[in-house]
């Protein structure tokens, strides 16, 4: 059995475990209600969070260039490879 299967093993057993613990902590357990608080809590916590960093991420990352500039980048960098490219011929054919 490779390392990966064994870790497959214990998640598939660790996350069956948790499903059935959580079971009985909603339905049977004197602390259903507050099992649920805190899940509700952690859930729109997390989904709050994701955002929050969606949000911060757009306000910190400056915008693109337009791509007129992009283009004009462009044609430089062609236009000195081609200069380059006839120094190269003319220096060689002589």
């Amino acid at each position: 059995m490779g390392r990966d299967q064994i870790v497959g093993a214990i998640l598939l057993i660790g996350c069956i475990i948790g499903i059935l613990v959580y079971g009985w902590l909603v339905f049977v357990s004197p602390w259903a209600f507050q099992t649920l608080q805190v899940t509700g809590f952690v859930a729109v916590a997390g989904v709050l969070a994701i955002l929050a960093w969606i949000g911060y991420t757009l306000a910190t990352t400056p915008p693109p260039k337009p791509i007129e500039d992009i283009e004009k980048e462009i044609e430089e960098e062609l236009k000195k490879v081609e200069k380059e490219a006839e120094l190269k011929s003319d220096t060689s054919e002589k």
